[in-house]
């Protein structure tokens, strides 16, 4: 399926950001992918932060899933000790979609360098929605979202419902 036929759908997004230290002031990392999404007229129907433990973040997920259809989770992707939204996600989807976490670390190297190959970025679906795990940092976020997500979440959204 190409560009030519993706359906017309009505896309809708959550923002789920995964931390332990940060709060709805601080998390320019949300409000950075909320405002790349409202900018392409995608409208955010939920937002919350969510402390890296996995029940957290389920929580979040089956919550965030009855109102989106794009799920956007930001942190927790890392190699630290309590870095768990992969372990938390990965589980749930249906289908991955190995190419995304491929090229965000290809676009990743050419602002952070070989560190790139730490990110652990995933995506799939699940129940005809689209899921991304990418990491915290705000540059990170808005690589993810203007570069791969935008530009496909159309585009992914019309297979996932078929």
């Amino acid at each position: 399926m190409n560009h030519a036929h993706t359906r017309p759908l009505e896309i809708s997004a959550a923002i789920i950001t995964v931390s332990t230290t940060r709060t709805r002031e601080i998390d320019t990392s949300g409000r950075a992918i909320e405002q790349i999404l409202r900018e392409n007229n995608i409208p955010v129907t939920y937002y919350t932060i969510v402390p890296d433990r996995i029940g957290n973040i389920r929580d979040a997920w089956y919550l965030a899933m009855k109102q989106a259809n794009c799920i956007i989770f930001n942190g927790g992707t890392g190699l630290t000790h309590d870095d768990c939204t992969i372990e938390a996600i990965s589980p749930l989807l249906e289908k991955r979609i190995e190419g995304f976490g491929e090229f965000f670390r290809m676009k990743s190297i050419q602002q952070i360098g070989m560190a790139a190959m730490l990110s652990r970025a995933v995506a799939g679906t699940c129940k005809g929605k689209a899921v991304f795990c990418i990491p915290g940092s705000t540059p990170a976020v808005t690589l993810a979202t203007t570069e791969l997500i935008v530009p496909e979440i159309a585009h992914i959204l019309s297979h996932g419902n078929l």
